[in-house]
């Protein structure tokens, strides 16, 4: 991959001590995974590795110790989980530096996989700590990263270790690397950027960066209100943001200034109570009666961004249209998703989304697997669409 060392660019790992920085930030509930996707993701580096002869060392975190190590946030559990969906077996270490760690290494053979425990029990580890580092590396003798949803941290085992061993991008990593470009970095034109959620305040720095890099804009969910309101729609009781008028009003200028249209709804479907299968209609977004709020899109807004993706060579998404979580406001959501992923599996659209609510809405309309690309990092991929450098990856550069 241009720009970025990959394992192509290694010659042989065979005997060779692999460190191989991963996300098994995973799910657990009574000692059990019940979400494997983020293990799974990582399959393709470890079964290279290992089959190549490698003796392969996981690092990772899960939780946020606050106090140093803690049995509920242990990495014991996921060992068992990682060793099942990899179809081999994964040792344990009850340590990720010092003497403990250094025997569990020792004891490798060619081909083994060995999990260490959780890498934030050290507060060296989220402060970057040079010392610590040092003690990563010297279990071995290449670095691997890939935890893209961790490159946005400048810690120890996702940025400090590519300062010290040959660095290089793991296949889920160069992945994503690939499908980012696709997608803002160098995309095929026309683009269209769908984003959507609770609140204007929280992706301020996202619409800035994407009203200079797409052709067009689709704004759905809570935030659109505070555009229309900023426009002087009587949104009723929606969730608003009044406080960010002047800010979306600077957004939409900037749009016009960079020449991406602004797609904002033109009906709305509202309701008087925020639950399932509440008593709803869908009117003109300027006729929202005054007791009512906005819980998705209508028909009409519905095939006008149809119609927008029709148009698109690339669509990159981040958020849903309205309240998809609850039935009936998720038709918006599942309507167009549904079309971008008929249009992805024609050839005819790449499609590239993340964030957490996005995958969630996907997964919920049954397309994930049709989109070209879909992320499962959170504030990684949000950085990367406000266009931030992130630390883990830019290390990686050649």
């Amino acid at each position: 991959m241009a720009g970025f060392k990959t394992l192509d660019d290694i010659s042989d790992v065979g005997g060779k001590r692999v460190l191989v920085r991963v996300d098994l930030n995973v799910p657990v509930a009574n000692g059990k995974v019940t979400d494997l996707t983020r293990i799974e993701r990582v399959v393709p580096t470890i079964s290279e590795l290992s089959d190549k002869g490698a003796k392969v060392i996981l690092l990772a975190h899960f939780g946020r110790p606050k106090d140093g190590p803690a049995p509920d946030l242990s990495l014991r559990p996921i060992a068992a989980a990682t060793a099942e969906v990899l179809g081999r077996p994964v040792a344990f270490a009850a340590d990720c530096a010092g003497e403990k760690a250094e025997l569990a290494v020792a004891g490798m053979r060619n081909g083994d996989v060995l999990l260490l425990e959780n890498t934030r029990f050290y507060k060296g580890e989220e402060k970057n700590d040079p010392a610590l580092t040092e003690q990563f590396a010297a279990l071995g003798d290449v670095y691997i990263n890939d935890a893209f949803s961790a490159a946005h941290r400048a810690h120890c085992s996702t940025e400090g270790l590519a300062r010290v061993l040959p660095a290089y991008a793991g296949r889920t990593m160069q992945a994503e690397l690939e499908a980012l470009e696709k997608g803002l970095g160098a995309p095929v034109k026309p683009v269209i950027a769908i984003v959507g959620g609770a609140k204007v305040s929280s992706k301020i720095d996202l619409l800035m960066n994407l009203v200079k890099k797409v052709d067009a804009l689709v704004i759905g969910g809570g935030m659109a209100n505070t555009f229309l309101a900023a426009r002087g729609t009587d949104v009723g009781k929606s969730l608003c943001e009044h406080d960010l008028a002047t800010t979306a009003k600077q957004i939409m200028i900037e749009a016009a200034t960079a020449g991406c249209a602004i797609i904002l709804p033109v009906d709305g479907v509202v309701a008087r109570e925020f639950k399932a299968g509440a008593a709803n209609e869908t009117v003109a977004i300027d006729k929202v009666p005054g007791d009512a709020m906005i819980l998705d899109v209508g028909a009409k807004t519905i095939e006008t961004i149809n119609q927008w993706i029709d148009r698109a060579a690339t669509l990159v998404w981040n958020g849903p249209l309205g309240a998809f979580e609850i039935e009936p406001f998720d038709k918006a959501t599942v309507s167009a998703a549904k079309h971008a992923a008929a249009r992805t599996k024609a050839g005819k659209l790449v499609s590239v989304a993340g964030g957490g609510d996005t995958v969630a809405a996907l997964n919920h309309a049954g397309v994930a697997d049709d989109f070209t690309y879909v992320s499962t990092a959170g504030g990684a991929f949000l950085e990367w669409m406000e266009g931030k450098p992130l630390p883990g990856v830019e290390v990686l550069k050649k």
